[in-house]
C-alpha cells in the first residue's frame, strides 16, 4: 500500500503562548483545507491570522513540491493532518513589585507546525451490504439469513416476596 505524501510549513518563535495557539489549532485539525481557511479567517483570536498563513503556505509547499517531483496531488482534496504549537524558548523578564522587590515572570513563544496531506477519495463502486440484494427495479430485497436463529435467554423468576415473620409487630396486630 502506497504511503500519503505530507507536506508541512512550520512559523518558528512566534509570540504567542502555545496554550493561546492550540486553541485555535484544535480547530482545523482533521478538516479539508478550504473549510479550514474558512474557519480560521472568521476566529476571533489574535494568533487566527498567524495559522492562516502557515495553513497557506503549507499548501503552496505542496502545490510547489507536487511539480518539482512529477507527483498527482489534488490541492482540492488536502486536508490537515496534523496542527502543532510546540514550546518555544521563553524569555525572563521582570516586573517591580512593592518595597523594592522584583517579580519574574515569562514571556512565552511558540513554534507552530502545520502539516497536510492528500486524502484518496473514495472509489465510485460501493460495496452492497451482505445480506442485501437488490433487484431488477432498484429496490433492495432482504435475503433470509442460513444462520438459526439464535435461542432467547431464558428469564429468571423474581423470588416471591417472603410472609412477615411471626414474632413482629404487624404479625401481632393482625390477629
Amino acid at each position: 500500500m502506497q504511503q500519503t505524501q505530507e507536506f508541512r510549513a512550520e512559523a518558528r518563535f512566534q509570540r504567542v503562548s502555545p496554550q493561546k495557539a492550540r486553541l485555535v489549532l484544535e480547530l482545523i485539525k482533521g478538516r479539508r483545507v478550504g473549510e479550514a481557511l474558512q474557519t480560521v479567517a472568521f476566529t476571533k483570536k489574535g494568533v487566527a491570522p498567524l495559522v492562516e498563513k502557515v495553513l497557506r503556505s503549507a499548501v503552496q509547499n505542496a502545490n510547489y513540491l507536487s511539480q518539482e517531483q512529477g507527483l498527482d496531488v489534488d490541492v482540492d482534496n488536502l486536508y490537515v493532518k496534523q496542527a502543532l504549537a510546540n514550546d518555544g524558548p521563553r524569555m525572563k523578564r521582570i516586573r517591580p513589585a512593592p518595597q523594592g522587590r522584583a517579580f519574574r515572570y515569562q514571556r512565552r513563544m511558540s513554534h507552530i507546525v502545520i502539516a497536510v496531506a492528500e486524502r484518496k477519495p473514495q472509489g465510485l463502486v460501493t460495496k452492497a451490504e451482505p445480506g442485501v440484494e437488490t433487484t431488477a427495479k432498484g429496490k433492495k430485497s432482504a435475503k433470509k439469513s442460513t444462520r438459526p436463529a439464535a435461542k432467547k435467554a431464558a428469564q429468571k423468576k423474581a423470588p416471591a416476596k417472603k410472609a412477615a415473620a411471626k414474632g413482629t409487630k404487624s404479625a401481632k396486630a393482625g390477629k
